[in-house]
């Protein structure tokens, strides 16, 4: 009998990322899992975590801000690390250079847990077996992020392509993420509202797209947007990771329009000091208050 219960549980590798910005050069511990579990703890949210390192870096899992027993590490070959060169002031655009993957995750790996929601946050297309959305979306709510779908390393290179199962799995998907780049990718559409109704046709629930300016949401009735307002880009990386996650967590108890501001709010305030969300629901309130 499963006793372990989470409102999510958040899938992905930890990377060793290197930031190269305007001549300068800084390394942190980074990850679409390790963004994400910060936003959803952030919210009040009981958070577990599947990922995957190399013994010599198992000091990383250090870098999660939730509770040891809800850490589940099965071990790799190697550590996924990430070198990412940003060529424009607002960080929009990038060069990025897989240095090391990590191994990929399968329905093995999974711990004897239930959650409400299965969040795929992954970096680079091959991290999970793809069977595991079908088999999890019979468990509760499945979320994923598609960078984890459309990012291939390619000689180390990153290098964007479509999903060629994107048809046969987005029908799993209740909460599906893309940026405005990724979105044009699986459909053609420059227009993100078109992109979301695309996608939304291929049988996601609720799709997801930010922007540097806003972060839009639709359902297949209605379409959602809330700016971002962030006073400085120094906190750029992990923006769509961290947005993603309030946002899912959020909605277990509120309506997409609150559950957005609250995302949107929370993004903003997180793009402007580097590294993870490391604040309270009460600093997003205020924040909300005085910015929204």
């Amino acid at each position: 009998m499963v006793n372990i219960h989470y409102d999510t549980f958040i899938m992905g590798h930890i990377s060793i990322d290197e930031i190269i910005y305007e001549g300068t050069y800084e390394k942190s511990i980074g990850g679409a899992v390790i963004y994400s579990s910060y936003a959803a703890k952030a919210g009040g949210s009981k958070v577990g975590v599947l990922t995957k390192v190399a013994e010599e870096h198992i000091d990383l899992l250090r870098n999660f801000n939730v509770s040891k027993a809800d850490i589940y590490s099965t071990g790799s070959k190697g550590t996924t690390s990430i070198r990412n060169e940003y060529l424009s002031k607002d960080k929009e655009r990038r060069i990025c250079t897989a240095l090391s993957i990590a191994e990929p995750f399968t329905m093995e790996d999974l711990p004897d847990i239930d959650s409400k929601i299965y969040h795929f946050a992954g970096l680079i297309a091959g991290e999970f077996k793809e069977n595991m959305i079908e088999a999890l979306s019979t468990r509760g709510l499945v979320a994923l992020d598609v960078q984890g779908f459309l990012r291939n390393a390619e000689n180390g290179k990153m290098v964007f392509r479509d999903w060629s199962n994107k048809k046969k799995y987005l029908p799993h998907i209740d909460f599906l993420k893309t940026d405005a780049a990724e979105a044009e990718i699986m459909t053609g559409c420059q227009d993100r509202r078109e992109a979301a109704r695309v996608l939304y046709g291929y049988g996601a629930k609720e799709i997801m797209i930010t922007h540097n300016t806003e972060v839009l949401v639709y359902n297949g009735k209605n379409y959602y947007t809330a700016p971002l307002k962030p006073r400085n880009l120094s906190g750029r990386t992990g923006r769509g990771d961290t947005c993603f996650s309030a946002y899912i967590t959020e909605r277990l108890k509120e309506g997409i329009e609150k559950a957005l501001i609250y995302a949107a709010a929370l993004v903003s305030a997180k793009m402007e000091t580097p590294g993870p969300f490391k604040g309270t629901r009460k600093d997003i309130e205020e924040y909300i208050k005085q910015f929204y």
